[in-house]
């Protein structure tokens, strides 16, 4: 039998190698002759670095940057063949570079993001940016990004604006004349699985706004704010903008990458799976075991559990998910490729004890399922 393993992270509890390897022993536990590829994803978002680095011939470069309080900190991102640059915003924007208390999206920035970006691009040569743009802290519009990149944004009094969420509604005019021409000759592809307009009711601010700190008050000026540059984008650039699914991810994070750079927004985890070569990976198997840490109706749009499924139902391979929980509104899955779902959380113990034991829980689940399958197997058999 030959079976693949192509999880997500368990957030928070274990990462998505970490799956591979704890699923794999437990099989191998009831069937010890099975053969065993494993594939550790990321849906472009979490892990999208440590993802393709391990999948391809790369290494990482660690580089000083701002973090999202323009303090100095350092980040890492991949290069992959030389050629093609994978960086995570959320190494240099990300939420967890702050305290509870330092969450304020009207003061922080893409900045360090932008950074990254130019390294790669001036000091490693690369051709390719691939920007995986999940667990950001921001909702600066990508003022931040755009300024390392050479953009200058500029308030009614001619005076260069600080890139960061408050000055959104300030911005009067902007200036692209400094941006080095090197970067217009390279390839920008954003990862991006969500599809939030730039704002309104489902927008950068509105939905993701508060749990990056911001208050009902910021949230409003916020909002007003990335329809203000998205109008003013709009004039530079000469495209239609506001109205583009994705750029509401990430604060706004994508609009004048987009605008000013002919960045393109595609499916993080189709970026994913196309590099690895995932429909080569999985030919002749006879099942595949994703999973994630919660599988629920955000699993439908675009993530690992459905993207898997969908490429195992092409090749008519059944698509088994194994995650920490199932939420209602998982069972659309079974419309997107997969055959059966399974939780760990399987007692009444609180989502501490469930985190901490995540790796015996799993470990006893998939266990469970392979005896079952064994026992049927050998009744079919006999």
């Amino acid at each position: 039998m030959k079976i693949i393993i192509a999880p997500d992270s368990f957030k928070g509890s274990l990462s998505a190698a970490e799956v591979c390897d704890i699923m794999e022993k437990a099989i191998l536990t009831v069937l010890p002759l099975t053969e065993i590829i494993k594939i550790p994803i990321s849906d472009g978002g979490e892990g999208l670095v440590n993802t393709l680095l391990n999948l391809e011939d790369g290494r990482k470069i660690i580089v000083p940057v701002k973090d999202p309080l323009f303090r100095k900190t350092n980040a890492a991102y991949g290069i992959l063949n030389g050629k093609t640059a994978v960086i995570e915003m959320a190494a240099a924007s990300g939420l967890t570079l702050l305290t509870n208390e330092e969450r304020n999206p009207m003061l922080t920035t893409t900045f360090g993001t932008g950074e990254l970006i130019i390294d790669a691009i001036k000091n490693q040569g690369c051709d390719t940016v691939i920007l995986g743009i999940g667990g950001s802290a921001t909702n600066d519009g990508g003022m931040g990004v755009a300024t390392a990149l050479g953009v200058k944004f500029y308030d009614k009094n001619h005076d260069v604006l600080s890139p960061c969420g408050q000055s959104l509604e300030k911005i009067v005019s902007i200036d692209t004349a400094h941006i080095d021409p090197i970067i217009f000759q390279k390839d920008i592809i954003i990862a991006c699985d969500v599809d939030n307009p730039l704002f309104g009711t489902q927008g950068a601010a509105q939905v993701y706004g508060p749990q990056k700190g911001a208050s009902e008050e910021m949230t409003i000026s916020l909002d007003k704010g990335l329809k203000h540059l998205g109008i003013l984008l709009e004039k530079v650039s000469g495209k239609e903008l506001i109205d583009l699914p994705g750029l509401g991810a990430a604060g706004g994070m994508a609009l004048p990458l987009v605008a000013l750079f002919d960045a393109q927004l595609k499916s993080g985890l189709e970026i994913v799976l196309d590099r690895i070569n995932f429909n080569e990976l999985i030919q002749g198997a006879d099942l595949i075991i994703t999973g994630e840490g919660k599988t629920d109706k955000q699993s439908t749009r675009g993530k690992v559990i459905s993207g898997v499924g969908k490429r195992g139902e092409d090749q008519k391979i059944p698509v088994i998910v194994i995650s920490g929980a199932l939420e209602k509104g998982y069972e659309v899955l079974f419309d997107q490729g997969i055959t059966a779902a399974f939780a760990t959380y399987n007692n009444s113990k609180n989502l501490e004890w469930h985190m901490d034991h995540a790796k015996e829980e799993l470990e006893a689940t998939v266990i469970n399922l392979f005896r079952s399958l064994a026992a049927l197997d050998g009744k079919t058999n006999s």
